[in-house]
């Protein structure tokens, strides 16, 4: 079994409870912090840590806590996406529903590092029950004084809330979850400036994913070097991956970054194999934006190297051979998935989620659903895989926020591994119609 840090005590009865949480060495990071170390010190250990951001984008954490600006008698925020939009993953959902005073500990040790009095948890609106789940554990966090004025006997005086968005996608990235935050339509800003700089109500503020701060207690009880030694090279640490799809035990698994992919779909100790001993046929390994791979390049890099769950090793080849870690939604695909389907599901979802502030995205999307659907429905012309490679190229880097490009990485991906599957559907839709489903 491999290093559990986040999930060690999961399966705790009453572990959801400030009480349990206490007994299992809950809010020890806390009094460490507040009584034992400096700001400064906190995010020096973070730094060690090599912790990246578990989000998606995987930019150092103590590297963004450092470029925090401190500007003399200006607040500054820390900001928690709990939004959890992208398709394929749920791991942070799991995290606050069963073990929610894990992230509040965190929140209150990373706000103490940053200098920030006020902290929020922007949360989607589909977890509007979680978000439940969250404000009573926050309340019982006020009543045991680790939270409000003067914690622990403490100068460090710090408050958290609780924002329901609305259900929108494009709240999942960091701007536009800020621009929602202040009470405006969740719209990506232009950059810079960044968050860091000019973010909440225009005060320096950083944004981190759940996991990501849920992870800072481990580091500040024990050190950012013994956090370094877990995982593989510069992808430190533990990770949550969200599997789903045609394996035999879908759910949440907690893993030492470094695992063979293989190991990770076929051992009882994870995925436990493909459903109905059927072949493996793809993986998206990070959620539905990044690109899709074939059984043979997920298995195996083009050098023939085993594939490893970790931010370099999934991207060894770029998107000609690669993909991406990504937020860790991993889905599997079984030999009758239409890849063709999929990608249409994909494409409608990118087409309603986008916020229409750049043209490429705006129209680009659209145009993508719609030739896909004609595909689909049997009705597909011959230059229709050329135009949508030709539309995802003039979407891709063109657009304020990385909508534009989670949109267009996966139809690149997918005619790049799977062209011959879109020209059976325009050749011979006779042949396919309503014989390959979609997951």
């Amino acid at each position: 079994m491999g290093k559990k840090i986040l999930l060690e005590h999961i399966n705790v009865p009453g572990i959801k409870g400030l009480e349990v949480y206490r007994q299992n060495g809950g809010y020890a990071s806390v009094e460490k912090a507040l009584k034992t170390m400096a700001p400064d010190a906190v995010v020096e250990e973070v730094k060690k840590s090599g912790l990246r951001g578990r989000g998606g984008a995987g930019f150092p954490t103590g590297m963004k806590w450092s470029f925090l600006a401190k500007p003399e008698g200006v607040e500054r925020y820390l900001v928690v996406n709990a939004d959890e939009s992208e398709p394929g993953t749920f791991k942070d959902r799991y995290l606050m529903e069963r073990i929610p005073h894990i992230l509040i500990e965190g929140m209150i040790t990373s706000s103490f590092a940053l200098g920030a009095k006020t902290s929020y948890i922007y949360i989607r609106g589909e977890y509007f029950y979680v978000s439940r789940i969250l404000e009573a554990a926050i309340e019982e966090a006020y009543a045991a004084g680790l939270l409000g004025k003067n914690i622990l006997g403490s100068n460090f005086s710090h408050d958290i809330f609780v924002q329901v968005g609305a259900g929108a996608y494009i709240c999942g990235e960091e701007t536009a979850l800020l621009e929602s935050l202040e009470g405006k339509r969740g719209n990506p800003r232009i950059k810079p400036p960044f968050p860091a700089i000019a973010g909440l109500y225009s005060c320096p503020t950083v944004v981190n994913n759940v996991e990501t701060i849920a992870s800072v207690p481990y580091i500040v009880m024990n050190g950012g070097d013994e956090y370094a030694k877990i995982g593989i090279g510069r992808s430190t640490g533990t990770k949550l991956i969200s599997a789903s799809g045609h394996i035999n035990k879908p759910g949440v698994y907690e893993i030492e970054m470094g695992v063979p992919v293989e190991e990770f779909i076929y051992s009882e100790e994870y995925c436990g194999g493909i459903l109905n001993g059927k072949k493996l046929k793809a993986v998206v390994a990070g959620g539905s934006s990044v690109p899709i791979l074939p059984a043979d390049l997920i298995l195996k890099t083009e050098k023939g190297e085993p594939r490893l769950m970790s931010y370099e090793s999934l991207s060894d080849g770029g998107f000609a051979t690669g993909t991406m870690l990504g937020s860790g939604g991993f889905m599997v695909y079984d030999e009758s998935t239409s890849i063709v389907k999929n990608l249409y599901t994909f494409a409608r979802f990118y087409h309603h989620e986008s916020c229409g502030q750049c043209s490429p995205c705006r129209e680009g999307t659209g145009w993508m659903e719609k030739i896909l659907h004609r595909i689909v429905e049997g009705h597909g012309k011959a230059g229709d895989v050329d135009m949508l490679w030709d539309i995802q190229r003039k979407i891709e880097g063109n657009t304020i926020c990385p909508l534009g490009d989670a949109a267009a990485w996966p139809v690149a991906s997918a005619i790049r591994h799977f062209r011959k599957e879109f020209e059976e559907y325009i050749n011979h839709p006779e042949r396919i119609r309503d014989k390959m489903p979609v997951v």
